[in-house]
């Protein structure tokens, strides 16, 4: 797999790539990111990527000629089964969409900033608009690095136990059950008898029951949700 991620930020991106399943993953050849710096597209001496935007709102709008070109420099080289526009108005990410795109060969996501975009990228060049949350922050960068995250560990080989990605939360559309480690009691707090039984079955059961349990308490609207 392929993701190419496009800013005008790259900085804030070099952490949360480079370290953790994410880093090790790119280490090992399941994947690749390349992080590409908007700017290298940007007009004028001082390589602007933005500008003031028609009507007089506040706020400064990335331009969509920088965009373009470098969008049509990557699409030259490779086909892409997705550009995603990491936006709050976007899609709502789930685990689903993970799983989907965990599938794909070639994306791009593309990070806004300042007030936003030129709304001609996302009529013309965006396949599909992905939000992280009802919330507004800085720029896609953040988002972006949560997104690569949520689908690289979904790659095999990526996570050192891959069957470990199949019980996390929502993978069933359930939370997932409670999790314990040794000791098997400390300060008096101590782990459930079943998980010491070694019954496979038992401890599945449990498991079924708690993560109904906990998704009752703590997310009810899951129950009723399609995944």
């Amino acid at each position: 797999m392929r993701i190419d991620i496009l800013t005008v930020v790259p900085e804030l991106l070099d952490s949360p790539l480079s370290h953790s399943i994410v880093g090790r993953a790119i280490r090992k050849g399941l994947v690749e990111i390349h992080v590409h710096n908007i700017r290298k597209y940007g007009i004028g001496p001082h390589r602007s990527v933005d500008d003031y935007s028609y009507g007089g709102d506040a706020g400064m709008v990335m331009m969509v000629e920088p965009v373009y070109r470098m969008m049509e420099e990557l699409k030259a080289e490779r086909h892409y089964d997705e550009v995603i526009y990491l936006s709050p108005d976007g899609e709502r990410l789930t685990q689903a969409i993970s799983n989907q795109l965990s599938l794909k060969e070639n994306l791009i996501l593309l990070c806004g900033h300042y007030k936003g975009i030129d709304h001609r990228i996302r009529e013309h060049l965006v396949t599909r608009e992905i939000s992280v949350g009802d919330y507004v922050v800085s720029g896609g960068e953040i988002p972006a690095a949560l997104l690569a995250d949520s689908i690289v560990r979904l790659i095999p080989g990526a996570l050192t136990d891959e069957t470990s990605a199949l019980s996390d939360s929502f993978q069933d559309g359930l939370l997932s059950p409670p999790i314990y480690t040794r000791p098997a009691e400390y300060n008096g707090w101590k782990v459930p008898d079943v998980l010491l039984s070694g019954n496979p079955k038992l401890i599945r059961a449990w498991q079924d029951e708690q993560a109904l349990e906990r998704t009752r308490l703590l997310r009810p609207e899951l129950l009723n949700k399609e995944f």
